[in-house]
């Protein structure tokens, strides 16, 4: 850490510390240059999380590939993007502030107050996913919830489907606040 609170300051030419290649060199690249332990907590737990998620999807697409397959375009293949979008809206806020932290690292330097703040926009995008998962799950599958979420998962489980997507749109517009914040 220099004097002016940043970490991993690097030039743009490829001098030391450019040495990351592509979106899965960044996951290593930033926690090596972070200062941040709640930054690197998140480059492990969501890279995890990441790594779930797109395999989940990547097995969805399959499932409606295989569903699909016996038709032709139209409603069909109007399925199959929007599987393939909705895995992308999900994806890409997962990683977007481990590869904002690499860039940063990797151009200006960073300093941990940012790399902090975007560890907090992942794990609220993470949070937000469950709490959106709620009141989209059908009522077959809805267990009992522990006493003392009762009231809450409850309301949650009340709202119609379309509520669910509302918490991660604001934990997205929340991560992207806190990046022009702190940048």
């Amino acid at each position: 850490m220099s004097d002016d609170g940043t970490v991993g300051t690097t030039g743009g030419d490829g001098t030391a510390g450019d040495d990351y290649g592509g979106v899965l060199g960044t996951y290593p690249y930033a926690f090596r240059q972070s200062g941040s332990r709640l930054f690197r907590s998140y480059v492990v737990v969501g890279g995890l999380v990441t790594a779930l998620v797109a395999a989940l999807f990547a097995l969805a697409v399959v499932g409606v590939v295989a569903t699909t397959s016996g038709g032709g375009g139209g409603t069909f293949t109007f399925a199959r993007s929007f599987v393939i979008l909705i895995g992308f809206l999900v994806v890409f806020p997962l990683m977007a502030p481990v590869i904002l932290v690499a860039r940063r690292h990797r151009r200006a330097g960073s300093t941990v107050a940012y790399d902090r703040a975007l560890a907090v926009a992942g794990y609220l995008f993470l949070a937000s996913l469950y709490v959106g998962l709620l009141p989209t799950t059908p009522p077959e599958l809805r267990g009992d919830p522990p006493a003392a979420l009762a009231a809450i998962v409850g309301t949650l489980y009340g709202l119609p489907p379309a509520a669910g997507a509302v918490p991660p749109l604001l934990a997205v517009a929340g991560g992207y606040l806190l990046h022009r914040r702190y940048r």
